[in-house]
């Protein structure tokens, strides 16, 4: 089936290549007009730009099998939980999770922290 498309699919393919292709030269040059004392300005070398190119199918792949895996590994969680919660009826349990979910939470709001940081520099208390 993919075969009797496969023209359509290389055009697609190479307009989208096309298209971040220009979305990259486009960020390349508005980051080469920024001021050099702009903090927002990055020095990235001209070779990015062709680079885009070859990156953008593997960042795809990946983010398609990070995803994939993160479904399963959720999946996994529930069943096991479920388990978890019908077959061990102790109170040590919920103690359990409530250190887990703190410390998972912790680190949750440390990385959130940090990522609003980078992102909107420093925030007013």
């Amino acid at each position: 089936m993919l075969l009797k498309y496969s023209d359509q699919l290389c055009n697609g393919f190479l307009l989208l290549t096309l298209f971040l292709l220009m979305c990259a030269g486009y960020a390349y040059r508005v980051n080469a007009r920024r001021a050099a004392d702009d903090p927002k300005k990055r020095d990235y070398p001209p070779i990015a730009i062709v680079l885009a190119l070859f990156t953008w199918p593997f960042l795809l792949f990946a983010s398609i099998f990070l995803f994939v895996l993160r479904v399963l590994v959720y999946g996994i969680f529930l069943i096991l939980f479920a388990i978890a919660l019908v077959a061990i009826r102790k109170p040590f349990l919920l103690i359990w999770l409530d250190r887990i979910f703190t410390r998972v939470g912790d680190k949750l709001l440390r990385a959130n922290a940090l990522l609003i940081k980078i992102a909107f520099g420093e925030q007013p208390r």
